[in-house]
């Protein structure tokens, strides 16, 4: 029983990555950022922003601030934190898709870069080597233009379907990729939250806003420190 309920909730977590590529969210959170990328930050807060795929962007929800990166961002203005988040989601984004345009995003000072691709990659079965390298390279490039900032990476599963090699080698990815860096790391973005018929929408795949509640709780465990 064990096994089949952590199948049917790896697989709920690939197929969220699917669904991702099919469409984005009527909202399009990436483009709305774009303005505050372009324009020079002369404000006193800090700048976090969150970097993903269809799961950072909200895909589904009625309003992008119910994605987990909104849900953190009223955390934040509700406890007077001197912070602005800036939800940089793309949905079926892949590490490759993300390596080509973060240098772009780069443009505005960033303080805390939370990191969250990875799962496209998977679905796909890209070699799990291709994949770490192209998380190197993005944290690279974020390191090499704010050699001070705090980064965040948000680990993410395949299902056994890939085999177990594969698998085993795909989640290792973010802890190896994390202690190298000397990264905070979130194990799993979506623990608690994937395979549960009542935390997703109606495709069963896509968190629901009370989903995206509980996956913005297991970023904020780790987040609020850095802060």
């Amino acid at each position: 029983m064990h096994k089949l309920r952590l199948t049917i909730v790896l697989l709920a977590v690939m197929a969220l990555a699917a669904c991702g590529e099919k469409k984005k969210p009527a909202d399009d959170t990436a483009s709305q950022n774009k303005p505050a990328v372009a324009q020079a930050d002369t404000s006193t807060l800090k700048t976090i922003v969150f970097f993903g795929n269809s799961l950072t962007a909200g895909y589904g929800l009625d309003d992008p601030s119910e994605a987990f990166p909104g849900v953190i961002k009223n955390k934040i203005d509700s406890l007077k934190l001197p912070y602005r988040v800036v939800n940089a989601g793309l949905s079926g984004e892949t590490t490759a898709g993300g390596n080509s345009r973060i240098s772009w995003l780069l443009k505005q000072k960033v303080d805390i870069f939370l990191l969250e691709l990875g799962a496209n990659d998977g679905l796909r079965g890209i070699p799990v080597d291709e994949t770490s390298k192209n998380l190197q390279s993005i944290i690279d490039k974020v390191k090499a233009k704010y050699p001070q900032v705090k980064i965040v990476l948000l680990g993410m599963m395949v299902p056994p379907n890939m085999g177990a090699d594969y698998s085993n080698k795909f989640k290792s990815v973010f802890p190896t990729l994390s202690a190298k860096n000397n990264t905070a790391l979130v194990p799993f973005l979506l623990k608690d939250v994937a395979g549960i018929p009542a935390l997703n929408q109606g495709d069963g795949i896509h968190p629901t806003a009370q989903g995206a509640k509980i996956a913005a709780e297991n970023v904020w465990v780790v987040l609020k420190n850095l802060l």
